[in-house]
């Protein structure tokens, strides 16, 4: 009895995909064309109205009011992260008082401005001034640095604290498990298992917040404080020179860029382990 092969043809390569100009292809050219010639532009104006005496003058305000926005969102990131760490597990919580109570601060802070939060720290506790005297606090409400710390910092803990949250119940269910099943007590489990793996997890989004709070800084400019808007506010108001603001927006792309970068470096220095 013979047996026959029988040759199957190989299957042709498909054909490379040709770029074809699609109209969302063409909108984005034309759109990537209008940025480049504004801000060829924006260059150009900037460097034939350019002004030495300004930049010398107003220069060092630029410096210091970098140096407060910069000192404010550290100081607002850091407090927020400690105080994100009780709301992220009273959100957790099976105790419906603790639930509904963080649920309620974080649906309030993340479902308004933080401009209307500063406003109702700064203007409205202000009005309370004799009983706020009568606690020993006015010293702190009445500083315009110390009560845009407060709101940023009341905040970003919301975000943050929902971000813990949901980067904590990402990891697996086998984990706790595990631990369980070699009898770690639960506080090592956590601190050392659950909360490692969660903070890789976290760890981009935290990035984005970080960002988003330089950038919303410049609100505390409307309650007084110098910050970077702020000085840039007060040049504005000596010369009425649009390129004060254009200087501002050049100091915030750059904070961001930097910042973008080093993160971009420090999660693939963190996840090294898992690319392998």
């Amino acid at each position: 009895m013979s047996y026959a092969l029988e040759l199957i043809p190989a299957r042709p390569a498909p054909p490379a995909r040709a770029r074809l100009l699609t109209p969302a292809r063409v909108v984005g050219y034309v759109a990537l064309s209008v940025w480049a010639l504004l801000g060829i532009g924006l260059a150009y104006m900037m460097i034939s109205n350019w002004d030495t005496d300004k930049f010398v003058r107003y220069g060092p305000r630029y410096i210091s009011g970098l140096g407060t926005t910069l000192g404010l969102v550290a100081a607002s990131i850091s407090l927020g992260a400690l105080l994100s760490v009780p709301v992220a597990y009273a959100r957790m919580s099976t105790n419906k008082l603790l639930n509904t109570v963080s649920y309620i601060y974080v649906y309030v802070f993340r479902g308004t401005p933080m401009l209307v939060q500063i406003f109702m720290i700064y203007y409205g506790l202000g009005s309370f001034r004799a009983q706020i005297e009568a606690v020993g606090l006015w010293w702190f409400f009445r500083e315009a640095w110390y009560c845009a710390v407060l709101a940023m910092t009341l905040n970003t803990a919301a975000y943050q604290a929902e971000i813990l949250r949901g980067a904590i119940q990402s990891v697996p269910r086998g984990q706790t498990e595990g631990a369980n099943s070699l009898g770690l007590p639960a506080s090592v489990t956590f601190w050392k298992i659950i909360l490692p793996q969660a903070l890789i997890v976290a760890l981009r989004p935290y990035g984005n917040e970080i960002i988003l709070m330089i950038k919303g800084s410049a609100v505390v400019a409307v309650v007084t404080v110098l910050d970077l808007m702020g000085q840039t506010r007060y040049a504005f108001s000596r010369t009425f020179d649009y390129q004060t603001y254009l200087w501002a927006a050049i100091f915030y792309l750059t904070i961001v860029e930097a910042l973008r970068h080093t993160w971009a470096w420090l999660e693939a220095r963190l996840t090294r382990h898992l690319k392998r």
